[in-house]
């Protein structure tokens, strides 16, 4: 029986990739892959729950983007932390406003973070038709790597 869910998954995960490439291929876009680093500050704002456990919090995101991707990104954080350590959960959008490469807009991504007991699951997707100037149209998914507290983002998207 798990052999046959396990087929189900790989044909149904195909499917979807097809037909996003499909979709992608018809629209005239191409896959292009967008790499560099960012630097991000943090600052807490007004929580909604201090004193209560699990604690809910939130905080304002400002990045500087450097490579592929020029310019900054302002945002808000919503966070939930646990009473175990290493889980908890996050949401956010932020607005990136500058060149991708070289073409110059704003666009809108959304993340979600989920960590339990150090085990971590993160989606962070482009908001559809939040592309402004040359990169209307935009859509696709960014993935972060943080080492040695630097921070790099990969960016997978298809644009005319």
């Amino acid at each position: 029986m798990r052999s046959q869910c396990s087929a189900v998954a790989i044909v149904a995960s195909c499917l979807l990739l097809l037909g996003a490439t499909r979709e992608a291929s018809q629209r005239g876009s191409v896959m292009q892959r967008a790499t560099g680093s960012f630097d991000v500050v943090l600052k807490p704002l007004e929580a909604y729950a201090k004193a209560e456990t699990p604690l809910l919090g939130r905080m304002s995101l400002n990045k500087q983007f450097h490579g592929d991707l020029e310019g900054t990104s302002i945002g808000e954080m919503l966070t939930g932390m646990t009473d175990v350590k290493d889980s908890g959960v996050y949401v956010a959008v932020e607005r990136f406003s500058g060149t991708l490469a070289g073409k110059r807009g704003t666009f809108i991504l959304h993340h979600t973070g989920l960590m339990e007991r150090g085990a971590q699951k993160l989606s962070i997707n482009i908001v559809p038709d939040s592309g402004t100037g040359e990169l209307v149209g935009i859509s696709g998914s960014m993935a972060i790597d943080i080492r040695d507290g630097k921070h790099s983002y990969t960016l997978e998207y298809p644009l005319k």
